[in-house]
């Protein structure tokens, strides 16, 4: 008979194929229903609403691992005393493939979705400002919108390619990169020169 932990062991082995499933399944069909996402996991769509009752809720717990995935990285590259756009590319680097896994919350932040997603996204949005901010007082980062704003128009870009390097090739995270400062204001050669020095 099985124990207690050996059953929530499996209930949230489930539960993360679910999720690990839904990403999948989203990032080929935004539209995709629950019971695409039931069919694909291999698990009947009462299993997939045992786990989360509305498409709501699937949307939103996706998007707090994502959330959670890429404040980490930033929270860890921020902690250096590497100059702005330094910090920067090097945020970029590392959550590339967070970002090219979860790229559909790009689509449905479009749609019926987005205020959830947005909501979420807060405290990753203000990490980000504040680097944005460092970097436009250390005069390497573009002044002409606010750093809120700004921050938002480059991340976005990192998405948006992403989204169209459905590979996950090197050269998309180069791209994403290169283009992300260019939309900061960082000069190109000095971006091509930030990009070649990564690892």
């Amino acid at each position: 008979m099985p124990t207690e932990s050996s059953r929530l062991r499996s209930m949230n082995e489930t539960r993360d194929r679910i999720l690990d499933v839904a990403l999948d399944v989203l990032g080929e069909n935004p539209e995709a229903g629950m019971g695409d996402i039931a069919s694909a996991a291999g698990v009947v769509r009462r299993t997939v609403y045992g786990h989360f009752p509305s498409r709501l809720d699937l949307i939103r717990t996706l998007t707090e691992r994502a959330v959670t995935e890429m404040t980490a990285v930033l929270t860890e590259v921020n902690a250096s005393d590497a100059a702005a756009d330094a910090t920067w590319v090097r945020f970029i680097a590392r959550v590339w493939p967070v970002a090219h896994r979860y790229r559909v919350l790009l689509a449905l932040r479009r749609g019926e979705y987005g205020e959830a997603i947005h909501g979420l996204l807060g405290p990753l949005d203000e990490l980000l400002a504040d680097l944005v901010e460092r970097g436009q007082d250390g005069g390497v980062f573009a002044q002409h919108l606010p750093a809120g704003v700004l921050s938002q128009v480059a991340y976005g870009v990192v998405f948006a390619i992403a989204d169209s390097d459905l590979s996950n090739r090197t050269p998309g995270a180069r791209a994403a990169t290169i283009t992300s400062l260019l939309m900061l204001g960082v000069p190109e050669a000095r971006a091509v020169a930030l990009v070649s020095d990564q690892p």
